[in-house]
């Protein structure tokens, strides 16, 4: 087992944590980042990427992904292949956390970039058809979908939200429900109900998403939840907006945290409740949820940790535990 000692350790590996690592290690602060189950996050299941600024043509999340993290690397960023199990945040900084390895990570500052994930359906063809027709984000995907056939599953302000998004690219959107009458805000559900682009089918659950000749999504099984009887719906993409989960387990007790389990932070800012701790991405932003975002945060949170640092350096108390820091890592 090792110790690893860093001026700012970076749990997550996606655009957010990424680019907070290129941030830190260009301040010189000889960042790590310690990439989990998924290194590069939800993009590395997401084939085509047209909305990440800087890309005239369509490139491959995988591809962007590997980008940023080569990039990272290059200005002097410590990528190690491990999983947190769990932290320790009660004692300021220095922070503490432990990997799945059993190595152990110390780190002036940290910044938590775990993500989220979309909540699937879990029905047969679901994986199978991701990036050919089966999506998760209307934002990220709709645009291929113009002129096209598209459904949305769910029934909270989620589903409704991308069902209104996707009118911008199709005149034919149907909302899928189990229930007979939708969860979402008054507000929204006007919307909906308004437009011409739009229609809804209740009581009805996704049994199976089917693939046409030429692989893609040709159609949806369904099954109504009052008669049991059985239907199809052929369409050319597929939205599951059910909800979204952040990997925020390790937090759980540690951090502040809303309902749906994101963690809080300042408004505006990155930081959170602990001095020295940042969120940035998915794991903190219920909203927006896109790379470009996520990147920001990233930003965001390598500059704000910057700052705590030097605050570090300013008081007397806490300046043994730096210098010890900076000698290790060389």
């Amino acid at each position: 087992m090792a110790t690893h000692r860093t001026k700012m350790l970076i749990i997550g590996s996606g655009p957010a944590g990424y680019s907070a690592a290129i941030y830190a290690a260009r301040a010189m602060l000889e960042p790590i980042v310690v990439q989990g189950l998924q290194p590069g996050g939800q993009l590395t299941i997401t084939t085509d990427v047209e909305n990440y600024p800087g890309y005239r043509e369509v490139v491959q999340g995988p591809w962007l992904m590997e980008e940023m993290k080569a990039q990272a690397e290059h200005v002097g960023t410590r990528m190690m292949w491990d999983t947190i199990v769990s932290v320790d945040l009660e004692n300021g900084s220095p922070f503490r956390a432990i990997g799945d390895s059993g190595d152990e990570y110390i780190g002036d500052t940290l910044v938590i970039c775990t993500g989220a994930q979309a909540k699937w359906l879990g029905a047969p063809g679901e994986q199978e058809l991701g990036g050919k027709g089966v999506s998760a984000c209307a934002t990220c995907d709709g645009f291929f979908y113009r002129g096209k056939k598209v459904v949305v599953i769910g029934g909270g302000n989620t589903a409704v939200e991308e069902a209104l998004y996707l009118t911008n690219h199709s005149d034919d959107v149907t909302l899928i429900h189990r229930r007979d009458e939708l969860r979402a805000e008054k507000i929204l559900q006007d919307r909906l109900f308004k437009s011409d682009k739009t229609s809804t089918l209740w009581n009805k659950t996704v049994e199976s998403f089917e693939a046409g000749p030429d692989g893609a999504l040709h159609h949806l099984v369904l099954k109504d939840t009052q008669t049991g009887e059985t239907s199809t719906i052929e369409c050319d993409g597929a939205f599951v907006a059910i909800g979204h989960a952040p990997a925020t387990e390790l937090f759980k007790g540690k951090l502040s945290m809303d309902d749906a389990g994101y963690l809080d932070v300042e408004p505006g800012t990155p930081k959170t409740v602990i001095p020295g701790v940042f969120a940035a991405g998915d794991v903190t932003d219920h909203v927006y949820r896109q790379a470009v975002t996520a990147a920001g945060m990233g930003c965001m949170a390598a500059l704000d940790g910057e700052r705590f640092l030097a605050t570090l350096e300013d008081t007397p108390a806490q300046a043994e535990p730096q210098v010890e820091a900076v000698e290790a890592a060389e």
